[in-house]
């Protein structure tokens, strides 16, 4: 196999994903919510499945001790075990929502195929509640969370890896955005 074609193709793939002009009016509209979340004291919730978890995970961490706005992630698993078991895996998420959010909030979801029940449920636990919904998905514009929600962010692609490493490129831009700074320290 020639290696640099291949990388070539390969990274050109993130260059059209990443740098979509489309996806800065959502960058700034995310970031304009999180402004409002940490005015109003209120919190950002973060869920998503498997690698969309972890993204999750690094967003709630970075937004709150980086941005300032309090974050909070439905990772933890005796909250999935528990709430799985008493609701079902297609509704722990949206169960998470129910009672942890409160109007006011914003509740970022990732998925990659954004077909994932629990997470699309949740969309519609938020969206009834007077919760901000933040969407980050892939594969298919066409899917039922990029619909349910208020902020849409979609990577243009079916490559998992470069819809995942997407979804954190855009997430951290708007910690970054918010911090008003590309580099500073993180202690």
């Amino acid at each position: 196999m020639e290696w640099n074609s291949w990388l070539d193709d390969y990274y050109a793939r993130y260059r059209a994903a990443i740098f979509d002009p489309g996806i800065r009016e959502a960058l700034r509209q995310f970031h304009d919510v999180a402004v409002k979340v940490r005015a109003d004291g209120r919190k950002l919730m973060f869920a998503g499945n498997g690698a969309s978890a972890s993204i999750a995970s690094h967003g709630a961490v970075d937004f709150t001790k980086q941005a300032k706005v309090r974050g909070v992630d439905f990772n933890e698993p005796n909250l999935i075990t528990a709430y799985s078991n008493d609701f079902g895996f297609e509704n722990f998420m949206a169960k998470a929502v129910e009672h942890h959010g409160d109007a006011g909030d914003a509740l970022v979801l990732i998925s990659v195929s954004g077909r994932s029940q629990n997470a699309v449920n949740a969309a519609g636990t938020a969206r009834e509640r007077g919760i901000t919904v933040v969407s980050f998905t892939g594969a298919n514009a066409d899917n039922p969370l990029k619909a349910a929600s208020d902020i849409a962010f979609w990577c243009d692609s079916k490559a998992y890896n470069i819809v995942e490493c997407t979804h954190m490129i855009w997430l951290t831009t708007v910690v970054d955005m918010l911090v008003g700074k590309a580099e500073y320290s993180v202690s």
